[in-house]
């Protein structure tokens, strides 16, 4: 699953805002830089970090490039937490 590629993904601010941006549909690379006060190429390299994890998908349509999350890869980090989570919080004897 490259879990350590996730990871480093996850652990921005500005990487898990894009993914929240995300959640309501595809956005250009345009319309995210919008929600930021930072460069466009700063939000360039964001957006390259999130798709080598996997965590979002680009789609070319003329001059414009879309991206939007990929649901797989979340739910596979999901499976993985609450699988962690079951075994920490088994503390109860039976």
């Amino acid at each position: 699953m490259g879990l350590q590629k996730t990871l480093k993904a996850l652990s921005d601010p500005i990487r898990r805002e894009i993914l929240n941006l995300l959640k309501s549909g595809r956005m250009s690379a345009g319309e995210i830089t919008d929600h930021f006060p930072v460069t466009g190429a700063s939000i360039s390299r964001h957006l390259s970090l999130l798709k080598e994890a996997d965590l979002i998908r680009d789609t070319r349509e003329g001059k414009f490039i879309f991206y939007e999350l990929n649901a797989s890869v979340l739910e596979e980090i999901l499976l993985w937490i609450s699988d962690l989570k079951g075994e920490t919080s088994n503390d109860s004897e039976e």
